[in-house]
């Protein structure tokens, strides 16, 4: 039922427009910040709110929704209650009907509202409930929705009617919990915003008269009670992650506590917790399994499984709050004394206490911000007008947290202004290798914000060699709000941070040095990728690490030669006007990148990235994280600011996704296949139409005819199929061979590829390394299999190497028809899928090799440069390489056509993927 409803729903709110002609007269019932911000979009919308009902002052501060209608001159009713002894107050009910109403409009009412009310006017009434109901009716839906484990949360808006939130749907919106979501964190990212813009959307389609009545269901329905700090009680003996929600879904109001040393302390910041148990120091808690132990990231808890979960944060009975790390530290800071600056900044968040707690006669040290009565959404009021006068001071929502006091907050502040709360060196943790005549050295934790961190949930996933299958390191596993915080990072270093700031030409001095150091490192960096990716050493140098140098040196130079135009136009007579245009930044930029080439494709991205000015948070394959960590320990060592590079080693579907949705990032630029590019694009289009470009799939024709030179063409034949074991994204995924020269290409091809060696790819020696990882492998046999099944010949290769590893035999498989499933898909290794044509037939080849979805790149090997001319004009690809292949260079634009994607790589044309067009006219 819920899945017709929402599909339902859909379809009416799709016909809401910018721009409306019908407007109601409304009577908004309710409080907090959220009715307040519903009453100013109503009116931004043009409906008349003719009256706010409302609660009393509290403590003599009016609420939000109070304040902004009597600014405005609107009715405003503060009404202590609506009934007494169940009957309607007949002066409350008169007053209400003195506004003439059209509709009822309840954003968030604690009030019990009759029904001669909700029924009065013509349209009746909407309710906002922040639930998919039918599911956690009731006031605590959203605690109740991380308290069960919810997968999606979400917002109805409801027809009222006598029920408990049971009356008819009008329209719904959901999203996705993460695994670490607070109360707060679905509140503020979701309910919040997207309630405000719905609640608007509901309004106007009552207006024009398209409102749908959608009957709740039955089947499904929940109803819960109200969770208060009496009943929020941590009961112990649950599996982990039953713990772990119940203290989420208390987070921050009311609270889940449990007694330790008989006092009462409350939960907060909890995530599941893989692998061993960390080192700690055992804490005794009332009524649990096991005593948790205070780590040095906080404090770990155990279920009645033995799994865990971590705790960020502790607060006291008295409200003190404490980081669950410092929970035995007694170690106390001492009071500093402020300097005539200081203090004007302390008087400036005096004043900004002030506004904010208006209820309070005087504002002294003693004042505690939430017992005076400030909400969650104060905070970030606080903080967002701290940054604005106090010269972008960058406060977090913690810090209020663990110093409510005034006078402690205010300390707190002095010392985060003065920067003793920073390190004065980048600490990192590596993973040390002895290996190829030189000691390694891995980071392998996320880096965010100039730091190398764990996951939020201190989760971790093992880095496999190919070579062996043995564990070269255990890497942070980042989490969606890992993201966020990177992100949030990149947009203070492009906004307010020095980056932004920057001339062009310092950027490009950074850019060079980091280009300095990588070649500086260049041996580590291979043996990394040969080690993370199975690449050969060899191959690693020159290619991998090799043109990821030249790729950061050309862009460089390009960072103080990005320029606009001038535009003549006509005159607006008799004055005169100049219209020129500016290439601006774009902000923040994501970037995820594949696992076959991991450092150069890194390269590629973000270099033209960073050359632009933007900043960037950049997702590395699973698979192959550490050179993208590497690279990130060098980029410190050059001297980027903070924020500007953010790598999240992770999932895909859990990192990648999150990128492609946040409202922050503007471009996200993909290397990878082309379901999840269509994936990505979708996303990016949905969230906030984020720009995008996306080297995708292939599979590249290869046309060989028999006036080629022949030596030549099998030699870069092979390499057009073999280089980088097959794992590469221009790969000739098919060759056309000339009928004539057809078995002689093809027992050369499989003469020379004998000669190859398989091997340890840190062997100078050795021609052909290990495949990526096993997975590809077992997909590559498969692959080969069915092209026998298909009736293709198998002439060489085809099978796993017998010893250690994920190694594969080079293959070669002729006698390949149009039909079969090897000619149209690619296989991304190490094999040669063979077709002959017959002699002559020019455009029936080139019918051939351009029925595919795919072109990304090809090739042509003829003496005949007239007729290399016309295939190249024919080929649909956005490479064609002329009796060569894989010659790629840094100033050459890279990308393809169809489904192998849009925006180029490389080049001057990368830089605009990363830059806007801005015209400016003047009139003199």
């Amino acid at each position: 039922m819920l899945g017709r409803t929402n599909h339902l729903l859909r379809q009416f709110s799709n016909t809401a427009t910018a721009s409306y002609q019908n407007k109601l007269k409304l009577a908004l019932i309710g409080q907090s910040l959220f009715g307040q911000e519903v009453y100013k979009h109503l009116q931004k919308e043009g409906h008349k709110v003719v009256g706010v009902f409302t609660v009393p002052d509290k403590n003599g501060k009016a609420d939000p929704l109070a304040s902004a209608a009597e600014k405005d001159g609107t009715p405003v009713f503060k009404l202590p209650k609506w009934r007494v002894k169940g009957k309607p107050i007949p002066e409350v009910i008169e007053a209400y009907k003195s506004v003439g109403a059209e509709l009822n409009v309840l954003p968030f009412c604690t009030q019990f509202i009759p029904m001669d009310v909700i029924d009065s006017p013509k349209h009746g009434s909407i309710i906002y409930h922040p639930s998919i109901l039918p599911r956690h009716r009731g006031a605590s839906a959203i605690n109740w929705t991380l308290i069960q484990g919810d997968k999606k949360a979400g917002f109805s808006i409801f027809w009222a009617d006598d029920g408990l939130d049971t009356g008819p749907i009008l329209l719904q919106r959901e999203c996705v919990v993460g695994p670490n979501d607070t109360v707060d964190d679905l509140y503020n990212r979701f309910l919040f915003p997207e309630g405000i813009k719905a609640m608007a959307e509901a309004v106007q389609l009552i207006a024009d008269g398209k409102a749908p009545r959608v009957p709740q269901s039955e089947e499904g329905a929940t109803y819960e009670g109200i969770q208060k700090k009496e009943n929020a009680e941590i009961s112990w003996d649950q599996p982990a992650v039953a713990l772990h929600n119940w203290i989420r879904g208390h987070d921050k109001v009311p609270g889940a506590w449990s007694l330790i040393d008989g006092q009462k302390v409350t939960f907060y910041g909890s995530s599941l917790l893989d692998g061993s148990a960390p080192p700690g120091e055992e804490l005794a808690i009332e009524g649990a399994t096991q005593p948790g132990l205070v780590t040095k990231n906080g404090l770990v808890l155990f279920g009645n499984d033995r799994k865990m979960l971590l705790v960020r944060n502790l607060q006291f009975e008295d409200g003190r709050m404490i980081p669950a790390s410092k929970y035995f530290s007694s170690d106390e800071v001492s009071t500093i004394d402020l300097t005539e600056e200081e203090k004007k900044m302390a008087e400036e968040i005096k004043s900004i206490w002030e506004g904010i707690l208006s209820n309070v006669p005087a504002i002294d040290d003693s004042t505690d911000f939430f017992k005076s009565g400030a909400s969650s959404m104060d905070v970030v009021r606080m903080i967002e007008e701290i940054k604005q006068k106090c010269g972008g001071l960058e406060l977090q929502n913690e810090d209020v947290y663990m110093a409510p006091k005034f006078g402690d907050f205010i300390q707190m502040v002095v010392r985060k202004y003065r920067g003793e709360d920073k390190e004065e060196e980048l600490v990192i943790d590596y993973v040390s290798k002895d290996v190829n005549n030189m000691t390694v050295k891995m980071p392998y934790q996320c880096f965010i914000n100039g730091q190398f961190i764990d996951a939020e949930d201190g989760k971790t996933y093992d880095s496999i060699n190919p070579t062996d299958g043995s564990v070269i390191a255990q890497v942070s596993f980042a989490t969606v709000s890992d993201v966020d915080k990177a992100v949030a990072a990149a947009k203070n270093a492009f906004e307010q941070g020095e980056w932004g700031r920057m001339n062009a030409r310092e950027r490009g001095r950074l850019m060079y040095r980091l280009a300095d150091l990588m070649e500086e490192h260049q041996e580590e960096l291979a043996t990394i990728e040969a080690l993370d990716s199975g690449a050969v050493y060899t191959l690693a140098l020159k290619t991998h690490v090799g043109m990821s140098v030249q790729t950061f040196r050309y862009f460089a130079g390009w960072c103080d030669k990005i320029q606009g135009t001038t535009i003549p136009i006509n005159h607006a007579r008799p004055n005169h006007n100049l219209t020129f245009t500016k290439k601006e930044p774009l902000g923040v930029c994501a970037i995820v990148i594949p696992w076959n080439y991991p450092l150069m494709m890194l390269a590629w991205k973000s270099a033209a990235c960073l050359a632009a000015g933007n900043t960037l948070v950049l997702k590395p394959a699973q698979v192959t994280p550490l050179t993208a960590l590497k690279f990130a320990e060098l980029s410190v060592k050059a001297g980027f600011p903070k924020g500007v590079i953010n790598i999240l080693p992770g999932s895909g579907g859990l990192v990648g996704q999150r990128l492609s949705e946040h409202p922050d990032i503007r471009k996200l630029g993909f290397t990878g296949s082309t379901p999840i590019g269509k994936q990505i694009m979708k996303s990016c289009a949905v969230s906030n139409l984020k720009k995008v470009s996306l080297e995708l799939g292939g599979k590249s024709p290869l046309i060989i005819f028999s006036d080629c030179e022949l030596d030549k063409a099998v030699r870069m034949g092979m390499g057009a199929v073999f280089f980088n074991k097959g794992e590469n994204c221009i790969a000739a995924g098919r060759l056309f061979v000339e009928e004539s020269i057809h078995d002689e290409f093809v027992r050369r091809v499989v003469e020379e590829t004998k000669k190859m060696k398989i091997g340890d790819p840190l062997d100078r020696s050795t021609d052909h390394g290990p495949q990526n990882h096993k997975a590809h492998l077992l997909k590559l046999l498969e692959y080969c299999e069915l092209g026998v099944k298909e009736g293709a010949t198998l002439v060489h290769g085809g099978r796993q190497v017998c010893r250690p590893g994920f190694f594969m035999e080079p293959t070669i498989l002729t006698d390949v028809e149009d039909h079969m499933y090897i000619a149209q898909e690619e296989s991304f290794g190490p094999v040669m899928v063979i077709s002959k044509f017959k002699d002559g037939d020019v455009d029936g080849v080139l019918e051939r090799a351009n029925r595919t979805e795919y072109g990304l790149a090809s090739g042509v090997f003829t003496k005949d440069i007239g007729k290399a001319l016309y295939v190249s004009d024919k080929l649909e690809a956005g490479t064609v390489f002329i009796n060569t292949y894989n010659k790629t260079d840094v100033a050459a634009p890279f990308g393809g056509f169809k489904q192998s994607g849009f925006g180029k790589d490389l080049g001057e044309e990368a830089l605009h993927e990363y830059l806007r067009t801005k015209a400016v006219t003047v009139e003199y």
